[in-house]
């Protein structure tokens, strides 16, 4: 409900579950006050999904990447491994996503689109100076220049490569 381009998907192994979701959807619209809205949000971008099973939902989940998944199930931490990609994650039929929102207190700015695929929330990493540590033996930086010199000559960065190179033992 939260504007036309929202988007919202129903994954589940049950057809006649499905059905009558929909037939649920079809009965609380005209109660809800963003009517227009929701209505605009179902036409265009919602989907009910059949499914053989739950393995085959998590697949379709990560190709989704959605901002919120709702892992309605028995067991949610049992299917939670194979969850590679959604924002924020609800565990179980009791936990709606307006606790998340407003109650539960992880930051609520999350990756939309389909951008949590290589994207996460909003944390305090995000505003966080780090720096990358990297330090090799001279045995691992020998066999590790090695391959980096051909991968800065692959690239015309022959400075770059030499500064392996010289690391290299005879």
């Amino acid at each position: 409900e939260h504007d036309e381009d929202a988007q919202s998907i129903l994954i589940s192994t049950d057809a006649e579950f499905l059905n009558k979701v929909s037939a649920s959807i079809d009965k609380l619209l005209p109660t809800m006050e963003r009517e227009a809205i929701i209505t605009r949000s179902l036409a265009d971008r919602a989907a009910l999904i059949k499914v053989t099973d739950l393995e085959e939902a998590a697949l379709v989940n990560n190709r989704i990447a959605p901002e919120h998944l709702e892992l309605s199930v028995e067991d949610p931490q049992a299917l939670l491994p194979l969850i590679k990609h959604a924002g924020a994650i609800f565990m179980g039929r009791y936990t709606a996503e307006a606790l998340g929102d407003y109650c539960a207190g992880p930051n609520h700015v999350l990756p939309t689109s389909g951008t949590a695929r290589f994207s996460s929330p909003l944390g305090v990493y995000d505003f966080q100076k780090r720096s990358s540590l990297i330090m090799f033996s001279e045995d691992g930086a020998s066999e590790m220049g090695k391959v980096a010199s051909v991968l800065a000559r692959g690239e015309s960065l022959t400075a770059h490569a030499r500064s392996a190179e010289y690391r290299i033992k005879d």
